[in-house]
């Protein structure tokens, strides 16, 4: 996303909400609602297959077998089909540093630099500059299809859509009155979070929030080091769980390959970070590193944890770096290209999120195939907590999706036009309408490429694995 110049000329705050009121007869709010799909509309199997190429094709399997579980779980890994959906249809060209992916599990509790929770967008795979309204779709068709699954009502689904959008229009306009600084600051801690919901929550649902909360801080790189590692006569080591997490050592022949492989990956990934946190990683050294398989939509890029050793076996940690590829958007944006595809992610992160991983950085390093590869490298699983949708009531349901909208309005105050957003937006609920309708209609759109998947592994175009 282009810096501002602190040289060039501010518009005023009346001249800003002016372009946000224009943005309407480009793309009048209205024109959000009921998503009809294009005659010439890429064939979603197709888009998957795509992707898939530039993957690990012993991995791809298990990627078409995790999408195949469910609706949801095949929306987690279409991020693409989606882009290509929302690509060609009028926007408002007010322009945010997206997410990318915005859907519901993309919103979890993390923790700040200072050890505090704070509820946050986690994953930036796909981030880049873009119109704010492709967040706010996917997020609120993530909604609809996560109600779904749990066997919820129309009226509910619709429900939980309307509370999202309307607490991310609500609170983009809060953040249009605010000072600069002010809204650079804002942060969603536990603290705030309690406040959005106070009026809502009952004590079942307080007690939930606070066990919630309670495990997320459990949820640490010594319980993954607990979990993925084994002592072994050479010390400690990740322990083997094939196909999904496989040491380097034994992807390779010759040790002294590894030791360069160890090497390639982290020489240009301590260039990126700043002095102070080179020299906080200089007091580790590198024990191993092993091939993972992560999430739904990532499975088949390359994906390395690394493990590192301080004072000594009690005092480890864990890095994990993910490939980065060329964003699901960046067709559909008309920007410049990328140089570093890793550089992309964190700058995105840390412009989006309010407290970045003190070692988030990247790197590019040439793969087993001698091919290069850019990634971006942060810390494995630091106070995660990790919502699950399925086990939520419509009630509970509903106050995630306020936490959503207003965590994702935030993000996009802290890179776009508030002033201007909200303006667009106005004070009526006509554009909480429109996504409604937007949401059910996409989400019809995602069963029906669901079962294209299936039709598809079922004739044999494509094989899955559950794995």
């Amino acid at each position: 996303m282009a810096v501002p110049s602190v040289l060039d000329a501010p518009l005023s705050p009346a001249e800003r909400a002016r372009h946000g009121r224009a943005a309407r007869s480009r793309a009048p709010r209205s024109v959000h609602g009921w998503f009809e799909a294009a005659g010439d509309r890429p064939d979603p199997v197709g888009t998957i297959e795509r992707q898939s190429a530039t993957r690990l094709p012993e991995l791809v399997p298990i990627r078409y077998g995790r999408m195949l579980e469910s609706p949801f779980r095949f929306y987690r890994g279409a991020a693409a089909i989606m882009a290509a959906d929302l690509g060609p249809a009028p926007n408002t060209g007010l322009t945010v540093q997206l997410c990318g992916d915005a859907h519901l599990l993309n919103f979890r509790l993390l923790a700040s630099p200072e050890r505090h929770l704070v509820f946050d967008i986690n994953d930036f795979d796909e981030t880049l500059a873009g119109p704010f309204e492709w967040d706010v779709k996917r997020l609120a068709a993530s909604f609809v299809i996560a109600a779904r699954a749990n066997g919820f009502s129309t009226d509910e689904q619709d429900d939980a859509v309307r509370t999202c959008v309307r607490a991310y229009r609500r609170r983009m306009r809060d953040f249009a009155g605010m000072r600069t600084l002010d809204v650079w600051y804002a942060q969603d801690d536990v603290d705030r979070m309690r406040e959005l919901l106070a009026s809502s929550l009952d004590h079942e649902t307080r007690r939930r929030t606070d066990r919630a909360t309670a495990k997320a801080r459990t949820r640490t790189h010594l319980q993954a080091y607990t979990k993925l590692t084994r002592v072994t006569a050479e010390g400690r080591r990740i322990a083997p769980d094939p196909p999904l997490l496989v040491p380097l050592g034994d992807l390779l022949d010759d040790p002294a390959e590894e030791r360069q492989g160890l090497r390639g990956v982290l020489q240009g990934y301590v260039r990126s970070l700043s002095s102070e946190r080179r020299y906080l990683l200089g007091r580790y050294h590198v024990v191993d590193m092993a091939r993972k398989v992560v999430g739904v939509g990532s499975v088949g890029t390359r994906c390395w944890i690394v493990l590192l050793l301080g004072r000594d076996d009690d005092d480890p940690l864990l890095l994990q770096a993910k490939e980065a590829q060329e964003s699901v958007l960046a067709p559909y944006t008309g920007g410049e290209p990328c140089e570093h595809q890793g550089r992309r992610v964190v700058a995105g992160q840390r412009l989006i999120q309010t407290s970045s991983d003190i070692l988030l950085g990247w790197t590019h390093a040439v793969g087993l195939d001698g091919r290069g590869r850019d990634f971006y490298v942060r810390q494995l699983r630091d106070w995660k907590g990790i919502a699950r949708p399925e086990t939520m009531d419509p009630g509970l349901l509903r106050l995630f999706a306020r936490l959503c909208g207003s965590a994702l309005a935030r993000a996009h105050a802290r890179s776009g036009d508030p002033v201007a957003i909200a303006a667009y937006l106005g004070g009526s609920s006509r554009f909480d309408r429109a996504l409604v309708a937007f949401a059910r209609s996409y989400a019809d759109l995602n069963e029906r490429d669901h079962a294209a998947l299936g039709a598809a592994v079922r004739s044999g175009r494509v094989r899955a694995e559950s794995r």
